[in-house]
């Protein structure tokens, strides 16, 4: 008996592969059959390359054929393997309506990164800036805390017929956190691809209207979800924070290198010192460098990119985060003066960056290979 391709299509229609609920011939895994005689030779495309499965979706193909359509078939299954896109990139474009979106960074957690963006960013909305802030630090938020702000939750709009998110606003900021949609005490323990689905729905389901900076508050280190965000979104440029000791400037330094890399090329905007020095509130004309001297502004130099000032290390600062009235709120105090001069020159290289560079495109990274030389 002639064996028929219309007659194995209609056996392949009765199995599945293993995790998938339409049949071979539905879901489309089947690309080709060829019948040569009693040879019959059927090309199977997989999108997992786990060696069970693959030889599960051989092993019931020659069982189907050989049971319902003969059994002197002689039957080849060649199986590939079709790359998956990254699983952990966050989907998306550009945000209609923002200006310029900065993305605040530090090699190592402890060294004041998200202060300093609190404060970045009530600072900027103090001088008129309409301002913006993503919490994408998924695994430590603080932003909640910071702007006194824990028990609110986002509410839903409409906006173009589409529902989307409505930032919770506190002087003059528009902030998102994952923070708000976990408990106080509840740690969030997932993996790549739900992270970066929740930072994909805080940054494109979010009605953040028209600012002039989106600041980003990353996690800690070089790691996926920084390379999530930069596949995303074009982002203006990067600052990177640091405390002056040399443990901090290897990390800092990395961090720089990171947005540095060819293939990722994001402009880095300069260096913040942070905790540069202690003054007591006794002595407030004393400095006792705890952590070391000029360590960032000496990097900054070394590596010539901007050094975007120093911030002291007073307790105000502490007591005014655990709080949410950020520092940047005061008046007339040097911590006050310091963030005014800090936003300063963050405006004025964001300025300087838009003038003589071309806008940043989203980056294209397929591999961690493309970043492997950040931690070397």
């Amino acid at each position: 008996m002639k064996i028929q391709k219309t007659a194995i299509e209609k056996a392949l229609a009765k199995i599945s592969v293993s995790g998938e609920g339409q049949n071979m011939m539905e879901s489309g895994v089947i690309k080709n059959i060829n019948v040569f005689g009693t040879e019959v030779i059927v090309d199977v495309q997989l999108a997992t390359p786990a060696m069970h499965i693959k030889k599960r979706a051989e092993d019931d193909i020659k069982k189907i054929i050989r049971q319902e359509v003969s059994q002197e078939a002689e039957v080849n299954v060649n199986i590939t393997v079709e790359a998956k896109k990254n699983t952990n990139e966050i989907k998306g474009k550009a945000i209609p309506g923002i200006k310029n979106i900065v993305a605040v960074a530090s090699g190592k957690g402890g060294v004041g990164k998200s202060t300093v963006t609190a404060n970045l960013a009530v600072s900027l909305a103090k001088n008129g800036f309409k301002v913006g802030l993503l919490d994408a630090d998924i695994y430590g938020p603080s932003a909640t805390i910071m702007f006194d702000v824990e028990r609110e939750r986002p509410l839903s709009v409409t906006v173009d017929g589409k529902s989307k998110m409505k930032p919770i606003e506190n002087y003059g900021v528009k902030v998102l956190s994952i923070g708000f949609f976990t408990k106080p005490n509840q740690a969030v323990i997932w993996r790549g691809p739900m992270a970066a689905k929740a930072l994909n729905q805080m940054i494109f389901d979010a009605a953040w209207g028209e600012l002039d900076f989106l600041l980003i508050d990353l996690p800690p280190g070089t790691g996926d979800i920084h390379l999530s965000i930069m596949q995303s979104l074009p982002i203006t440029g990067s600052v990177i924070v640091s405390t002056p000791q040399n443990v901090a400037l290897a990390d800092a330094k990395k961090g720089v290198a990171m947005f540095q890399q060819e293939s990722i090329n994001v402009p880095v905007l300069g260096i913040i010192e942070n905790m540069a020095y202690f003054t007591p509130e006794e002595l407030p004309n004393n400095k006792y460098y705890i952590f070391g001297e000029k360590g960032a502004k000496n990097l900054a130099e070394d590596i010539e990119i901007p050094f975007l000032g120093e911030i002291p290390l007073v307790q105000s600062i502490r007591e005014a985060g655990d709080i949410g009235r950020p520092a940047a709120l005061q008046e007339d105090t040097p911590v006050a003066e310091a963030l005014k001069e800090i936003t300063k020159k963050v405006v004025e290289q964001t300025v300087r960056r838009n003038k003589n560079l071309a806008p940043t495109e989203a980056i294209k990274i397929t591999t961690m290979a493309g970043c492997a030389a950040v931690n070397n």
